[in-house]
């Protein structure tokens, strides 16, 4: 009997603790990327030939790549752009998502009918390969990717809440209000979405961390952030080269970075969500 009182609770001390290192993991990024300027040891666009591939150590606390740039430098102010962009992508979805949702849910008939078609529509075409195609056609950088991107997570936000939001709409708050004579958008934006938005906060969550992978990935393929730029994503690329030499702080120090933010993420990302579900 005591045993079977203790695990649940070792499992729920286990999991916050793992939540509160995610939190810290989340809050040192970002205090990183605000800071970076304060905190980088170099200049992270410093080029020194005569330290190319130095290891750890000295100046150099996790070493230089193939130009010789300091990594630790590099790494710090790539945080700006490894959470700016997918920053950009979460802001937008989310806003065209929840529009999307609660407007089919709410109207019901040929409007969610409608937008419903469209969202799927969208989901037919992979955000990574839908990126690819305005890359080809604009050029590379981080706007586009991103604008792409934030269409593309669109559907994942817009669906999530339609559903939420119908199911909120049978509760007698909404009929009552409803009575008293208040117009839909009144209720939707001081009432409903209120009560549904610790769900949107758990999805747009775990979208930031997918955003960051995906985004870091169109670096990594040349087609997001472009060098010399500090890009976790771009340094990746950059640093394939000292591998073959033996190198493998180039690779290892961004690769590194952006696995610990994607896990952090979705680790506070699935916390918030099972705190709703548990509600």
């Amino acid at each position: 009997m005591n045993t079977l009182v203790v695990r649940p609770g070792l499992r729920r001390l286990k999991g916050d603790g793992l939540r509160t290192a995610a939190l810290v993991v989340i809050a040192l990024l970002v205090l990183t990327a605000i800071l970076a300027p304060l905190v980088a040891p170099a200049d992270p666009d410093a080029i020194d030939l005569s330290a190319t591939l130095a290891g750890r150590g000295g100046d150099h606390l996790l070493g230089t790549d193939a130009s010789g740039r300091d990594l630790l430098s590099r790494v710090i102010h790539g945080a700006r752009t490894g959470l700016l962009g997918p920053l950009g992508v979460v802001a937008i979805s989310t806003v065209l998502g929840v529009l999307a949702g609660l407007s089919a849910a709410w109207h019901g008939g040929w409007v969610d009918t409608l937008l419903s078609r469209s969202m799927e529509l969208v989901f037919a075409f992979p955000g990574l390969l839908l990126a690819m195609l305005v890359v080809a056609m604009y050029g590379p950088g981080q706007i586009g990717p991103m604008i792409t991107l934030a269409v593309a997570y669109t559907p994942f936000v817009g669906r999530m809440v339609r559903g939420v939001a119908r199911a909120e709409m049978g509760r007698p708050y909404i009929a009552a209000y409803r009575a008293l004579g208040f117009g839909g958008l009144a209720i939707c934006l001081r009432h409903l979405l209120p009560n549904i938005a610790p769900v949107i906060l758990a999805q747009s969550t775990i979208n930031f961390g997918y955003a960051l992978l995906d985004l870091a990935g169109l670096s990594f393929l040349g087609l997001g952030v472009q060098p010399p730029a500090a890009d976790w994503g771009a340094m990746i690329n950059e640093g394939q080269t000292a591998v073959l030499q033996g190198a493998l702080g180039p690779v290892l120090v961004p690769g590194v970075a952006i696995v610990l933010s994607v896990v952090a993420f979705n680790i506070v990302g699935e916390s918030l969500a099972d705190r709703v579900a548990r509600r």
